[in-house]
């Protein structure tokens, strides 16, 4: 389980990137993204940036790709705002979480409906 300080270090990584995405980065490839959590390890030296992506597969690689390519212009703006003896490394990865919910909701009225079929 993460310390107090970890969570509270994903917190703050998660509204401050969440605030330069909605600002815009200059990268077109990066398309409608939401940060769905960040987690960090204990020592505070790495973050695991979870996102999800509106779009197909397409859509998904183009922004992984912008946003690998974006991760240093990211940490910099993290580090102005934050103010940290050490910033976490970024590690970006596609959150299946969403999609995982979604197939288990199918999976689910299709049980409810082969109940109700006689």
């Amino acid at each position: 389980m993460p310390s107090q300080r970890a969570h509270r270090v994903g917190e703050l990584i998660q509204q401050e990137i969440s605030a330069l995405l909605i600002r815009g980065l200059k990268d077109p490839r990066i398309g409608f993204v939401t940060i769905t959590g960040v987690e960090v390890t204990p020592d505070l030296h790495l973050a695991r940036v979870y996102y999800s992506v509106v779009g197909d597969e397409d859509a998904r690689r183009q922004t992984a790709a912008g946003l690998k390519s974006s991760t240093p212009f990211i940490r910099q703006q993290l580090g102005r705002q934050l103010r940290m003896k050490y910033l976490p490394d970024l590690i970006f990865e596609y959150d299946t979480s969403i999609e995982y919910g979604n197939r288990i909701e199918s999976l689910l009225r299709a049980i409810h409906t082969d109940e109700t079929d006689p």
